[in-house]
């Protein structure tokens, strides 16, 4: 594999990918990539090439009939690598398995063609289950070096067993069967075409059926695939025994077309011949295995009288076709045709039907969590969390950075295993069971970050979640193709106020049109509990309104809504009772206006207010400080709304000025805007004079603005020294003498200055990032949430460093969790709600200002 082309190699990943959907016909995208069309080509091409078959020569019958079988392999393969995106360099063994099952079964046994050639695709699909059940559990090359190893060991047992197979001398005098009245090669060449058309058909049911979306599914996102119910294991094996089987079905052809079978026969190259025949027809689509294959096979005969150059022309041919065409041959004829055909009008969704019949009304079960703990490695995530979840109303988590608000939420989707602790559906222990099971039993998630599955159709989204993983008959599309369940899916969709189309490809949607389909596809499962992680994130205002109503009808429905939202204001308006989280433990549990006013959570959001203005008296601003950093204007998002909304901000020279404001209201963005990591959509950002807006992030490294990213981001592979000496990278001079400088402002990092970065704490970590960010000798330092998952003591060693960096004059933007800890060393300090600065002001006004609480815990 190391001595592929970077070409081939590149192409071979991308055929791993979902392939782009956008180019096909609108109608058709739930049909796999035009099935009608692709079927009438089908049966054309059958006609032609039997008649090609029966005229030629009986050498050009071999060449067809080794197309034949090539295609049949690539069919298979194309349901493997098109389909669930899994690449295995290892079919050759599965077609060397169908070659010797039927030759030692008719030369040994005594059995007819007829039945041998059945049980050889047979015997090759029960060892590719054996194989995929461990072998589906690794992903991307190690899945690919597990099935070339399965080759080579194929291979070698065929040279050991010498009694069964004849070692290297292999088994000779194999007859062909007669068929349809032909002999030899003839009736071999007639036989594979007529399998290539029974299994490109059986392809395109499987592909428009629910195996089929269940595969791509899988394939986009297998988290969110588990979500519906769907085992993906199961799924990406049932992909791989059918792929097995087709390589045994062409190879128990290939033995009575070349009369004897020996192991040379079965090389590695082949193997990989049969990935170009999908990646070069293009991986996903339906003809694409028999357009690779006809390419495969027929050019090096057209290149036969270039004979010692034939191969170089062979590959430089293929190195062409996939630079130019990446998606393959189909891909580049979709996007062709796609450029010719007139833009097709939008198809309006079907007719809602009432809610009633989007989201029934019936008796749901209640979910509750007793004593629920999650520990990584020495880290206590979650400790002890109880709570009950009352039906037919929204419960909020809420709390800090790090309060182990989304690692309580996969606990209760299964996609964490407590460490110890229970919860429980109605009674039904749940702790314990994979994700699939538990979404199965009644509870729905949805995530952060949307995860449709963006191959597959908005409705067909919809519609795959509403079996709860049931996918009946592999070639069936029975309760996912039929008119009730599309009516129904119409129906969830205009539930949750989505009002596009149906039939267009999810990965096209909108923003806030993804969210919604996400929505209604957990709503699809018909569940007891819905869980919803940041539904909000990067929704406009007018948005946030429409999700609010719809959590709010989602609940009159029945359901026990569960959210983690950061957008105070929201959870405020649609809860019912919220149950607040600090480091990993229960805090507080309560209506919006118990939990507002508990002593408790406003020390955790905001520390001891009593503290405050003692601690921020003291700080006093340079007089007559010049502007150093300045922002003006600022907008800036991720695709959707903007997440910064007109950002005005000015930082003196010697000042400390302070970012606060609740997760997602859009600090961290601001931070990396101005470390040039994001690039704003627009406004203005200068460094002493110096636009900063149009410069990459290390050129705006060398004008002095440094950022310690959040979560510290050190090198975990390289020692601490030379972490800090990569700090030093655009400054080489005296690197020397300012690690020693390092050293002494972090004491504890001399005793570990050898040691591997990634077995550090996380405050060492943090002192590793700071003082690898001092090294390159900034004139403003970024720090993002610096204290964020550390002990007390050690964060306020941390915050002692800071201090005394403040103290030498050292500019500095922080942005951390702890909004009191923060203002007690802040000149001044901004509030950020929403993406817009709500309040700023000198550390002492921004203590004593409702706008601060109000951003944390949002209004009374």
């Amino acid at each position: 594999m190391n001595n592929l082309p970077h070409s081939v190699t590149a192409a071979l990943r991308r055929a791993t990918q979902p392939a782009p959907p956008a180019a096909a016909p609108r109608a058709q995208v739930r049909l796999g990539l035009g099935t009608p069309a692709a079927l009438a080509w089908c049966v054309l091409g059958f006609i032609a090439a039997a008649t090609l078959a029966l005229s030629v020569n009986s050498y050009y019958v071999f060449v067809l009939a080794g197309i034949a079988l090539v295609a049949i392999v690539g069919i298979g393969l194309n349901v493997l690598i098109g389909l669930t995106g899994q690449v295995s360099f290892g079919h050759i063994g599965f077609y060397a398995i169908g070659a010797y099952t039927v030759a030692i079964l008719t030369t040994k046994a005594g059995f007819s063609f007829w039945l041998a050639w059945p049980l050889a695709a047979l015997a090759a699909g029960a060892l590719g289950v054996l194989l995929a059940l461990p072998a589906l559990r690794v992903k991307g090359p190690y899945l690919a070096m597990i099935t070339i190893a399965f080759s080579f060991i194929v291979q070698h047992a065929i040279i050991e067993m010498r009694d069964v197979t004849g070692g290297q001398n292999g088994i000779m005098g194999l007859a062909a069967p007669a068929f349809l009245g032909l002999q030899g090669e003839r009736a071999i060449a007639i036989l594979g075409l007529a399998s290539v058309a029974v299994v490109l058909a059986g392809y395109c049911w499987l592909s428009r059926g629910s195996w089929g979306a269940a595969m791509r599914a899988v394939r986009d996102s297998e988290t969110a695939s588990e979500s519906i119910g769907l085992n993906p294991l199961v799924v990406k094996a049932a992909a791989f025994a059918i792929s097995a089987a087709l390589a045994g079905l062409a190879g128990g052809l290939f033995a009575p077309l070349s009369t004897f079978v020996t192991p040379d026969t079965f090389s590695f190259m082949q193997s990989i011949l049969f990935v170009l025949v999908v990646v070069i027809g293009g991986a996903g689509s339906i003809m694409g295995p028999v357009v690779g294959a006809v390419i495969v096979g027929a050019l090096p005969e057209l290149l036969s009288s270039m004979e010692d150059y034939r191969l170089l022309f062979f590959g430089a041919l293929l190195l062409l076709v996939l630079w130019i065409a990446p998606d393959g041959v189909t891909g580049l004829l979709r996007k062709l045709v796609a450029a010719l055909r007139q833009p097709a009008a939008a198809i309006p969704p079907l007719a809602p039907a009432g809610d009633e019949a989007a989201l029934p009304m019936r008796t749901r079960r209640t979910l509750s969590a007793d004593g629920l703990t999650m520990v990584f490695g020495g880290v206590r995530a979650v400790g002890n969390l109880g709570f009950e979840v009352p039906a037919a109303a929204v419960t909020s988590l809420i709390g800090p950075n790090g309060a182990g608000k989304t690692t309580a939420l996969n606990m209760l989707s299964g996609f964490y295993r407590p460490t110890s602790g229970s919860f429980a559906l109605g009674g039904v222990a749940l702790a314990g069971l994979p994700a699939f099971r538990i979404a199965r039993h009644g509870v729905a998630r949805t995530y952060q970050t949307s995860q449709l599955f963006g191959s597959l159709s908005v409705a067909d989204n919809v519609a795959l979640a509403c079996g709860r993983g049931r996918l009946g008959g592999l070639l069936s599309a029975r309760g996912f193709g039929d008119a009730a369940v599309r009516a129904r899916c119409a129906s969830l969709l205009a539930y949750c106020g989505y009002r596009g189309a149906i039939d267009i490809a999810a990965a096209d949607l909108a923003h806030v049109d993804r969210r919604l389909v996400e929505i209604a596809r957990a709503l699809a499962a018909d569940p007891d509990v819905l869980l919803l992680d940041e539904p909000a994130a990067g929704l406009s205002r007018e948005d946030k309104s429409m999700l609010a109503r719809l959590l709010q009808k989602i609940a009159a429905a029945g359901i026990s809504v569960v959210v983690v939202e950061h957008d105070m204001e929201l959870v405020m308006q649609i809860s019912s009772r919220i149950v607040v989280l600090d480091a990993g433990q229960r805090l507080a549990i309560g209506t919006p206006q118990e939990v507002q006013n508990d002593p408790a959570v406003r020390q955790a959001y905001l520390g001891e207010e009593a503290q405050q203005p003692a601690a921020t008296a003291a700080r006093v601003a340079t007089p007559g400080a010049a502007e150093l950093l300045g922002v003006g204007e600022l907008v800036a998002g991720y695709g959707a709304e903007p997440v910064l909304h007109g950002i005005n901000l000015q930082v003196k020279q010697g000042e400390m000025v302070a970012l606060l404001g609740a997760n997602g209201a859009g600090k961290s963005t601001l931070m990396r805007a101005l470390a040039g990591l994001h690039r704003p959509v627009q406004g203005g950002i200068h460094a002493g004079g110096v636009n900063l807006m149009d410069l990459r992030a290390e050129e705006i490294v060398r004008h002095g603005v440094v950022l310690v990213p959040e979560g510290r981001q050190v090198f975990p592979e390289l020692s601490v020294l030379d972490n800090i000496r990569l700090g030093a990278f655009l400054y080489p001079q005296d690197v020397e003498a300012r690690v020693e400088e390092m050293l002494g402002r972090f004491p504890r990092l001399r005793e570990r200055l050898h040691q591997r970065a990634g077995l550090l704490s996380g405050g060492e970590q943090q002192m590793l990032a700071i003082a690898r960010g001092l090294m390159s000798r900034p004139r403003v330092l970024l720090l993002d949430e610096p204290s964020l998952g550390l002990a007390p003591k050690v964060i306020a060693e941390l915050f002692a460093a800071l201090d005394r960096l403040r103290n030498e004059n050292m500019t500095i933007v922080l942005v951390d969790q702890m909004a009191a800890l923060a203002l007690s060393l802040a000149d001044r300090a901004y509030v950020i709600e929403g993406g817009r600065v709500v309040a700023q002001g000198s550390a002492a006004e921004i203590a004593a200002n409702d706008a601060l609480a109000k951003a944390y815990l949002g209004g009374h």
